[in-house]
């Protein structure tokens, strides 16, 4: 009895150490695969709070209206204690300020006055009821438009009109664009906003170019982004993995196809179903194919170089690097510059930009996203080209090594095989055979060394082609 437990455990033992190595191995090969994941969160850590973490201006520019010495003083000021983080210049009338928020020249203007009278500059006087200086450091005269003219001229009739028109407070006024970006306009209210409170009236917003109704934000567009890139580079992996036995013509020929849908089903969101634009539609699907198209021929065309890695490689610059640059969330102006660089010349900027200045800004600037748009598919079709010539020369060079093998497999069956004896011989031997029949040889048995020795050759050849 303990001789049959003892020989239980040893079994028992044998099969646990027998699967210990195939544990190690799905161990390691789990170990690797998790590789991926860990960078895709660091990579994303790094990108989002980057990006986002701690936005704050950057040579932003915004505009004073008004062509007087104190509208050009109070543009001063704060340009000096801004240190950089603005960029303030005047503009003569609040129509020319309108036309360059329109066209994103800037994102900010404050009208000193909105009422266009001289009160804002205290009627006659000198200084005015708030003064330049008093706009930004409560230092300036307070004095009404009648001090100019002495104490004693007060007592007159002009003397009392005057100084009703200089103690009237001045209505000052911010234009913003809130449809190019709801957080810089948000940033330019903030900061103008103590400076009307320094003139003692209530700063009034207008906004010139405001989002579509269900769009109060602005940032449906953005998120209109990630939607579609999230469409692409995911189906990327589905074309390069389960389509990786096609010929690359087709699955390019699929790439196309799938962003062609992707772009429908973007259009749809951004039309019928969000409603985040009210007109341009066959504009934004458009630029929305052209997006589209460039990851998918990108990624098609990496998957022939990085294989497994290609997520990793797509989200990376189609994620970490795209939608951080896009300019959806922050403008280049309120990020630092590695992304503010990017988002010149990136394709989710290209859509994000694009987009805008369709819908919004009457097509000001959109010629030069729709190239960016366009470079991005020039280079997934580059991508692509690429990627063929590599997969014709790997296909040349394995077809070279299966001949290869297959001559030297041929070579050493030839060198096996016996060469044919003479018929002399050959019929001496049979003789021999017969005669000796006693001896134990037969024709039956020589037959049957004969197939083995065939098949023997066959499985040689077999393993040499195989290997």
């Amino acid at each position: 009895m303990s001789t049959v437990r003892t020989s239980a455990v040893r079994t028992s033992t044998a099969r646990t150490n027998s699967a210990r190595p195939g544990h190690n191995a799905g161990l390691r090969h789990v170990l690797t695969h998790l590789i991926t994941p860990l960078l895709m969160c660091i990579g994303m850590g790094f990108a989002y709070l980057g990006a986002f973490a701690n936005p704050a201006p950057h040579h932003l520019p915004v505009a004073i209206v008004g062509s007087s010495r104190s509208a050009q003083l109070l543009a001063q000021s704060i340009n000096d204690k801004a240190g950089g983080d603005l960029e303030v210049r005047t503009v003569g009338d609040r129509s020319a300020a309108v036309d360059q928020l329109r066209r994103q020249e800037i994102f900010g203007a404050y009208v000193i006055d909105a009422r266009g009278g001289q009160g804002a500059h205290g009627g006659h006087g000198t200084h005015g009821g708030y003064g330049t200086n008093g706009a930004l450091g409560g230092v300036g005269s307070s004095r009404g438009a009648g001090s100019s003219h002495g104490a004693g001229s007060s007592t007159g009739a002009a003397g009392a009109d005057e100084a009703a028109v200089g103690s009237a407070k001045p209505a000052p006024e911010l234009l913003v664009a809130t449809a190019g970006s709801d957080t810089s306009a948000s940033v330019v209210q903030k900061i103008f906003t103590p400076i009307a409170a320094q003139q003692g009236a209530p700063l009034k917003v207008t906004d010139v170019v405001p989002p579509a109704e269900d769009d109060p934000t602005g940032q449906g567009i953005f998120f209109l982004l990630v939607a579609i890139s999230i469409g692409s580079y995911a189906s990327v992996a589905v074309i390069g993995g389960a389509g990786a036995v096609l010929p690359l013509r087709l699955r390019a020929a699929l790439a196309i196809g799938t962003s062609f849908v992707v772009s429908l089903i973007g259009t749809a969101f951004a039309g019928p179903v969000f409603h985040l634009v009210g007109h341009g539609l066959w504009g934004l699907w458009g630029m929305a194919w052209l997006y589209s198209a460039g990851i998918l021929l990108i990624g098609t065309g990496l998957h022939t170089f990085l294989k497994r890695w290609t997520t990793l490689g797509v989200m990376a610059l189609f994620v970490m690097l795209n939608f951080t640059s896009s300019g959806g969330i922050f403008r280049p102006e309120m990020q630092n510059g590695f992304f503010a660089a990017l988002h010149s010349f990136w394709n989710g900027a290209g859509f994000v930009e694009g987009t805008r200045s369709h819908v919004y800004f009457d097509g000001y600037g959109l010629s030069r996203h729709l190239w960016t748009l366009a470079l991005w598919l020039a280079v997934g079709l580059l991508t692509v080209g690429v990627a063929a010539l590599s997969e014709k020369r790997r296909r040349t060079a394995e077809a070279e090594v299966v001949a290869n093998a297959a001559a030297v497999a041929a070579a050493a069956v030839a060198a096996t095989v016996p060469e044919p004896a003479p018929r002399g011989t050959a019929r001496s031997a049979r003789t021999d055979g017969e005669v000796g029949a006693g001896d134990g040889g037969s024709a039956e048995d020589e037959m049957g060394d004969e197939m083995g020795d065939e098949a023997e050759a066959e499985e040689e050849m077999e393993e040499a082609v195989g290997v």
